[in-house]
């Protein structure tokens, strides 16, 4: 319904609820009644259609995140750590945002959500803890996180150069399984993201390290082993917004 009405469906299809109202409208009255018994998925989605009703109100759908987030929803309690992460006016520095985001990040992390390994991983390395946060990259790419596996490949290549603060406590580099690991990433889920990677870190890698990366019987059994696994590679993209 809030897909439908982010794309215009009511003005330019005909195709509103029967009794005049709007898609928003309609969403909320289908899913109040289930948040309201306990439904945590609809706790959840009440925060993103309380910013679509025509008079949007900001305290019910945070109230609504928080029970959802509380009710063990790991969507709810990721979402709640980037807007802690972001929020400059409930915490006066850096320091406050990335303590505060750290909580939720981990409740959602220790739940399994790969999303928020990710994101747990950024915020302890903002925060000098470059062990713990090496260790939750490393879970958030078997967990099938894109950016995850991303780290873990590029920290085999480059783990000295500017930018990769979060390579401190990797172990040491072996650029031919980097190498590896990108070409696994680009064959199972190919695109700019990957070919911009192959071709950002190629000169970084001698001949004689990609030949040992991709050709051969040894450079595919490394590729192998990064390819396909369970779960699959995902960006993990929002149920609602863009």
């Amino acid at each position: 319904m809030l897909r439908l009405f982010d794309g215009g469906a009511c003005e330019q299809g005909d195709v509103c609820p029967e009794d005049g109202g709007d898609w928003p409208q309609e969403a909320l009255e289908l899913t109040l009644p289930k948040a309201e018994a306990g439904d945590a998925e609809a706790m959840a989605a009440l925060y993103n259609i309380y910013y679509y009703v025509k008079d949007p109100d900001e305290a019910e759908a945070m109230k609504w995140l928080r029970r959802a987030a509380e009710a063990g929803h790991v969507e709810s309690m990721n979402l709640l750590g980037e807007i802690a992460r972001n929020d400059e006016k409930g915490y006066p520095n850096d320091i406050e945002r990335l303590e505060a985001a750290e909580v939720w990040f981990r409740q959602a992390a220790e739940g399994g959500y790969a999303p928020s390994m990710n994101n747990l991983a950024s915020v302890l390395n903002h925060l000098d803890q470059p062990d713990e946060a090496w260790e939750w990259i490393t879970k958030a790419s078997e967990a099938g996180h894109m950016n995850g596996r991303g780290w873990l490949a590029a920290c085999n290549i480059e783990p000295e150069e500017a930018g990769r603060e979060l390579c401190r406590s990797a172990p040491a580099p072996d650029p031919a399984k980097g190498w590896a690991m990108f070409l696994a990433i680009h064959e199972e889920a190919p695109g700019s993201s990957s070919e911009n990677a192959l071709r950002a870190y190629r000169d970084s890698v001698t001949p004689e390290q990609r030949e040992e990366g991709e050709e051969g019987e040894e450079g595919e059994e490394m590729m192998d082993e990064w390819l396909n696994r369970e779960p699959p590679l995902s960006y993990f993209p929002d149920k609602f917004g863009p």
